[in-house]
């Protein structure tokens, strides 16, 4: 196994101590990323805390990841929606083409009236006015 000939300059955090001291960059790289102690030439523990750069990747491409699958599953939800609402909007045309009232499933030969004196709001708020020309 071949290794780096370059050092990291690390100081200690002990309070007084404050010593500096060269280790291998293989070596240092290894510590930040298992978060494991190690000891100062004067004996003090350390360890480096807070994730290292490959961590921070790796949360970062999990949390992407989730975003994606999030997305997915809504728009494959939007499009289930979407499809119901059409049947749906079939459904209600082809009863009305046959006069059949949407809301109480029957047969009228004067549609437009029952529409008007029984189901006044289901006209309010599904139908869109139409100008006639004068």
């Amino acid at each position: 196994m071949m290794f780096s000939h370059e050092f990291k300059l690390i100081t200690c955090c002990h309070g007084t101590c404050g010593i500096t001291c060269a280790v291998p960059n293989w070596w240092e790289q290894g510590k930040r990323q298992t978060h494991s102690d190690f000891y100062c030439p004067n004996g003090h523990v350390q360890s480096f805390i807070g994730e290292s750069d490959l961590e921070k990747f790796r949360r970062e491409r999990d949390i992407a990841r989730q975003q994606v699958a999030r997305a997915e599953q809504e728009s494959i939800e939007a499009d289930a929606r979407a499809a119901l609402a059409q049947k749906q909007k079939r459904r209600l045309e082809k009863r009305a083409s046959a006069g059949a009232c949407p809301c109480c499933r029957r047969s009228f030969s004067n549609m437009a009236n029952h529409m008007r004196n029984k189901h006044p709001e289901f006209v309010a708020e599904n139908v869109v006015s139409i100008k006639k020309k004068a």
